[in-house]
């Protein structure tokens, strides 16, 4: 429980509380239809591609940025943070989710409010096969985070936020059409809570956890694997604290944070 006494676990925690909220707000806005028209999907898939690297570049350094219940159990299966924080990060995942939505709702005229409900299966698609392609969209995007968040890799090329951005820019112009590109379990949680639409809700759950832990165990066991034993998985996991020599704590004499908790 060490990590509850750092001021930095706290920071992350409310860093991932502030920038889901802003990621809803910002994502949900852009998918608003004003009119009569065809909702874009470049611009929905765009906006929220801007907004998670905007907020990548913002809070990556404080928590990872994780904005996604669905990484951030990712990189549990992969033993890359405690459960604990695993847990902290999801709570304060779907509370900011929650907020930023009621805030959204707050500012746009009652006779929009109806269109925040953006996850919504084609008429034509199943549910076995929104499932799979849930699976899908997340597992390109969680392969990316974590090739991109990979502190072992030498010359990482180009931006980092921009990447993960256009991973999920890349999930939304696929996805749009399917399922309304989840992706994400707190982006559709909070709109269904505020416009009490369940229907099909379990999907945005089912598909990107698993395929968060897909992307995980496919990065981390097979395309690059980490040599930890069996005892290093599990002193993370149980959140030991941290006895890397090169990692130099806070100036307060805190304990330092795991190296993949940041960019």
């Amino acid at each position: 429980m060490w990590e509850l006494q750092s001021a930095s676990f706290w920071r992350a925690i409310f860093a991932e509380f502030f920038a889901t909220l802003f990621y809803v707000f910002f994502g949900l806005g852009a998918s608003l239809r004003w009119g009569p028209g065809p909702l874009h999907v470049l611009q929905v898939a765009l906006a929220f591609g801007l907004a998670l690297a905007t907020l990548v570049q913002a809070v990556g350094h404080i928590s990872g940025a994780h904005v996604n219940p669905a990484v951030t159990f990712a990189f549990l299966v992969g033993s890359q943070l405690s459960l604990l924080r695993a847990l902290s990060y999801m709570a304060a995942q779907l509370l900011g989710a929650v907020v930023g939505a009621a805030m959204l709702h707050s500012v746009t005229p009652p006779a929009v409010r109806g269109n925040l409900a953006l996850n919504t299966l084609h008429p034509g698609v199943s549910v076995g096969q929104a499932t799979a392609v849930e699976i899908l969209l997340t597992l390109q995007l969680v392969l990316c985070i974590f090739a991109t968040y990979d502190e072992r890799r030498n010359g990482r090329l180009g931006s980092v936020a921009l990447a993960v951005g256009f991973s999920l820019t890349l999930g939304h112009l696929f996805g749009m059409h399917y399922t309304g590109a989840g992706m994400n379990p707190a982006r559709s949680f909070a709109p269904a809570i505020l416009t009490r639409n369940f229907t099909n809700h379990w999907v945005y759950w089912v598909g990107p956890i698993i395929g968060g832990g897909l992307g995980s165990l496919l990065y981390d066991f097979l395309l690059f694997p980490r040599p930890k034993s069996v005892s290093e998985r599990l002193s993370v996991l149980k959140g030991t604290r941290p006895r890397d020599p090169s990692a130099q704590p806070e100036g307060t004499g805190e304990p330092a944070e795991l190296k993949t908790q940041a960019l």
